[in-house]
Order: structure tokens, then C-alpha cells, then sequence
């Protein structure tokens, strides 16, 4: 029983390696503009690898053949087939464990559920065409697939055992909850300017078009319901509504910072819980760092990847600060002999890096 739980800490942090590297293969194919490299799916051109060209425009007369883009494209599926087969490995051997006291069963069917809608947006990514919406939402579901084996990593580095529950953890404040949304927003917000093409529609910085309140059609930009089709690559929006898009990009930025600025001043005197927050806020100005390079150099297709790698950096970030704040409740309330989670970096000769919390 231990080595399947040993196991299962291995695989959830293996998991959420490859799902960072699925999205940065995502990321990498819309900035060559390989997402239609291949017209079909699940197969490329009708089969299973890239064909030789006379085979793909048999299959496709009207599709533009290019095979380093088709290539690409394949590379991103494949990646991500092997991370949907973790997911269901880390289902099938959890399933054992899932009596355990603390085990989180529901936790891997969640993350097994949210695979499955994954799969489905990239079928969708293809056959719609790049529609927006569906790209945003493909990208979305990456970061939390990564997320969810964080979470899924974490919980499995507190040896679950038969007995009562751990005590429950403190929620989240106001100003946590305020925080956690406008991370959610702006992780939105930057798959929104990507997916319609919208990363260059503000020239200069800080200001937007040597104005600090551009000319912006925000009705146009943030028309969700738009029709489909029938292609989207290189976005279809007009300039004032891609300068609305990257604006709100840009003021959701801001509003990120001053609120984890405000909560690392909240949480000043508790240690453990400020350092991550203090992480997770200089990972925010790296990112706003990257985000004017890109405008400034006119976005290399390597500083968009770079940008990408930071929001998947900050969202991780963002999970640690928020266990972090949950544990520090849990491990001064828990009863005695409870088991309570040691900071990651710390060694311990128990397993999943636990310890119990000794009283007086």
C-alpha cells in the first residue's frame, strides 16, 4: 500500500511536468501558426503521422500542406495523449486508496474530468477553426490540469491513513478570494488577446498608442457570442477592438499586482505564508516585464513562449500561497499526533515529507 502511495506522489508531480510542457507545446503551436498545420483530428490528414504531401492534398485539396507546422501540430497531440494516459493511471491506481481517511479520490475523478473536456477542446480547436472562445477555453483547461496535480501532489504528500479526518483548514479570506479571481481574470484575459491576435494592438508601454486611455471598442472586443467561422487565424477583430482586449490585459495586470501587494502587507508578520506570496508577486513583475518586451520587440514567437511559461509559473505560485495559508490554520489546530505537511524543500524521514505536530 505505501509504494502505491509513493508511486502515486511520483506520478501526480510527473503529471503536472508533462501538463506545463503540453501548454507550452499549445502556446508554441498558435505562435508559428501550426494550429491548423494539420486539418483533422484526431488523425493528421487522415492518418496517425504526418503523410507525404501528395497523400495530404489528396485528402485535403483546399488545405495549405506544410509539413513542419503539421509536424508541430502532431507533436502537441501526442503530448498530450500521454498526459490523458497518466491521468487515468494515477485514476486506476488511486482507486485502491480511495477509503483512505484524506485520500483525494475526488480530487483524481475531477482531474480525470477535466482531461476529458480537454480532449474535447482540441478536437474542437480544430473543427471550429480556431475559434476564439474554444482556444481561450483549451488554454484554461491546460493550466488547471497542471494546477489539479499540484493540488493532487500536494494532498499526497500527507500520508493518508485509516482513522478520523485532519481538521479542517481555514478558508479564504476576502482579500484571498479577491486575489484568486483577478488571477483567474487575467490568465483569461491573456488567452483572450492571444487567441484573437490581439498582442500588438497597444504599441508602446506603459502607454497604449502614445495615449494612456486609447481609442478602444470594448462591445466588439468581448463579443463572446460572435458566429463561428469560418477560420480565425490571425484573429478576424478589428484595431480598436484587439487595442480593448490588450488594454483590459494590461489594467488586469495592474490590478493583479496591487492586490498581491496588498495581501503580502496582510500577511507581513506570518513567514512561510508571506515568502510565498512575496514569490508569486515578483513572478507577477517578471511577467509584466515580459509582457512590454513583447510589445516593445514586436513579439518573437521565443519571448511569446517565455510569456506563457510565466502564467503557468504565477498560477502555480498562486496554489502554493493558498496551501500554504490553509496549513498554517491546519497545523496549529490540528489535534495531537495530527499529521501536518513540512514546507516543500524541507527533509523528512516520514513519508510524503510529513511530521506529527507534538503539544506541550
Amino acid at each position: 500500500m505505501l509504494t502505491r502511495q509513493r508511486l502515486l506522489c511520483w506520478l501526480s508531480l510527473l503529471g503536472m511536468l508533462l501538463s506545463m510542457l503540453v501548454v507550452l507545446a499549445g502556446a508554441w503551436t498558435r505562435l508559428v501558426d501550426a494550429g491548423l498545420g494539420c486539418p483533422d483530428w484526431p488523425g493528421c490528414y487522415g492518418h496517425w503521422s504526418v503523410p507525404h504531401v501528395d497523400v495530404a492534398q489528396a485528402h485535403s485539396p483546399g488545405a495549405g500542406f506544410d509539413a513542419a507546422k503539421a509536424w508541430m501540430e502532431m507533436l502537441h497531440r501526442y503530448l498530450a495523449t500521454l498526459l490523458g494516459l497518466v491521468v487515468v493511471l494515477t485514476v486506476l491506481l488511486g482507486r485502491r486508496l480511495r477509503r483512505l481517511a484524506g485520500y483525494p479520490w475526488r480530487l483524481s475523478l475531477a482531474l480525470l474530468c477535466v482531461v476529458l473536456v480537454q480532449g474535447t477542446f482540441g478536437a474542437l480547436t480544430v473543427t471550429l477553426k480556431l475559434w476564439p472562445q474554444v482556444v481561450t477555453l483549451h488554454l484554461l483547461g491546460g493550466l488547471a490540469v497542471a494546477g489539479l496535480f499540484l493540488w493532487l501532489h500536494l494532498c499526497l504528500r500527507r500520508s493518508p491513513e485509516p482513522g478520523p479526518a485532519p481538521s479542517r483548514p481555514r478558508r479564504l479570506t476576502a482579500l484571498w478570494r479577491v486575489a484568486l479571481g483577478l488571477l483567474v481574470l487575467q490568465l483569461a484575459l491573456g488567452g483572450w488577446t492571444s487567441s484573437n491576435y490581439a498582442g500588438l494592438a497597444c504599441q508602446g508601454f506603459p502607454a497604449c498608442n502614445a495615449q494612456w486611455w486609447p481609442s478602444v471598442d470594448w462591445g466588439e472586443g468581448f463579443h463572446l457570442t460572435q458566429t463561428v467561422g469560418p477560420e480565425y487565424l490571425h484573429g478576424k477583430l478589428h484595431g480598436e477592438a484587439r487595442t480593448a482586449i490588450q488594454f483590459a490585459h494590461r489594467l488586469g495586470g495592474a490590478a493583479l499586482l496591487l492586490s498581491l501587494v496588498a495581501l503580502a502587507i496582510r500577511c507581513r508578520h506570518q513567514r512561510a505564508i508571506r515568502n510565498r506570496i512575496v514569490a508569486m508577486l515578483g513572478a507577477c513583475i517578471g511577467q509584466s516585464a515580459l509582457g512590454a518586451s513583447n510589445v516593445l520587440l514586436w513579439m518573437p514567437a521565443w519571448l511569446g513562449l517565455l510569456h506563457t511559461a510565466g502564467a503557468a509559473l504565477v498560477m502555480l505560485l498562486g496554489l502554493l500561497a493558498i496551501w500554504e495559508w490553509r496549513l498554517t490554520a491546519e497545523a496549529v489546530t490540528s489535534v495531537p499526533q495530527a499529521r501536518a505537511l513540512i514546507p516543500l524543500g524541507q527533509d523528512s524521514r516520514e513519508p510524503w515529507g510529513t511530521r506529527r505536530i507534538h503539544h506541550g
